[in-house]
């Protein structure tokens, strides 16, 4: 249920190339908005109360100041709106913007404006910063192999998961899986405990019989371990950590043996080498370095009512 919600808001960014990206999704209830700002702003603002500005009108802008894969506005919108904000302008998430453009703004009292800023602002950039960067990397590797999957492990940090995967979706890519409930991926660390890989492998046709709607994953440590993996009737054999070079080769030698098998490789891909592991003739990038790198670098800007009207 879950990975065909995914996939339909994947072909919905495809087919408008970013333009209104995710704006159809909140990923975050409302009771975590609340959340966020009562864990920021547990007693009220000190200094807007001291300074006695709090009753004065004014405006909130944010903009981009490289080029960004846009995530989270909406949420950025309702945080400002929980704060007693009016949202006037907002990009939907996946939006791919230059740098210098105002994609969120919102007015109200400078009480209101100072209460939303800091959490609204943490969003948008943490998670534009994981959805440019898996833009970047879906680009890469769509660029020398049109048709690869590219999809993104749990590695999220904990807290995160609804946030970072909004991000990925919103930069192209997918969910390798959510969690442990709705996939069946075998690791050495499963066939440990049943005597090895080829006692594992006999099971095969029993496991497939068991779980009639979901496809089996064996990852395979070596390239001769996935050879024999592919002579089994699994759906998908993933390779962990193999060189581009040597990885195209494997791709060769198992499609002559079990053509309908699906190839991924994973371990350590980034921006930097997804196009040459794309090349490699694999069918998905498995990947989690988009989760792991700087925020992007969002620009606030809060001004009086005055100052609004003359930058108009």
């Amino acid at each position: 249920m879950l990975l065909s919600l995914f996939l339909a808001l994947s072909l919905y960014f495809e087919h408008h190339n970013g333009e209104r990206g995710l704006g159809m999704i909140n990923c975050l209830a409302d009771s975590e908005i609340e959340r966020f700002l009562e864990e920021d702003l547990p007693y009220g603002d000190l200094t807007t109360h001291l300074l006695g500005i709090g009753q004065q009108t004014g405006e909130i802008r944010f903009s981009t100041r490289h080029h960004t894969t846009l995530c989270c506005t909406e949420e950025a919108g309702r945080v400002l709106e929980k704060s007693g904000c009016r949202v006037v302008q907002q990009s939907a998430s996946g939006t791919r913007l230059a740098p210098d453009e105002t994609f969120l703004r919102a007015t109200g009292p400078a009480q209101a404006l100072h209460a939303g800023w800091k959490v609204a602002l943490n969003l948008l950039e943490y998670g534009s910063g994981i959805a440019t960067r898996t833009a970047g990397i879906v680009a890469a590797a769509r660029g020398v192999n049109p048709n690869i999957a590219v999809l993104t492990t749990r590695k999220n940090f904990p807290g995160t998961k609804k946030v970072a995967i909004k991000a990925i979706c919103a930069g192209g890519a997918l969910p390798h899986r959510l969690g442990l409930s709705e996939t069946v991926l075998v690791f050495k660390q499963h066939t440990v405990f049943l005597g090895g890989l080829e006692p594992f492998l006999q099971q095969i046709a029993a496991l497939k019989r068991q779980a009639l709607e979901t496809k089996i994953i064996v990852e395979a440590d070596t390239p001769e371990e996935a050879k024999r993996i592919a002579l089994t009737g699994v759906d998908v054999i993933q390779v962990d950590k193999l060189a581009p070079a040597r990885l195209k080769e494997l791709v060769s030698e198992i499609r002559q043996v079990n053509p309908g098998v699906k190839l991924s490789a994973a371990g350590g891909i980034n921006e930097q080498n997804a196009a040459e592991y794309a090349a490699s003739g694999v069918d998905i990038l498995v990947l989690s370095s988009v989760y792991f790198g700087k925020p992007a670098d969002i620009g606030a800007v809060i001004m009086a009512a005055e100052a609004c009207n003359e930058s108009r």
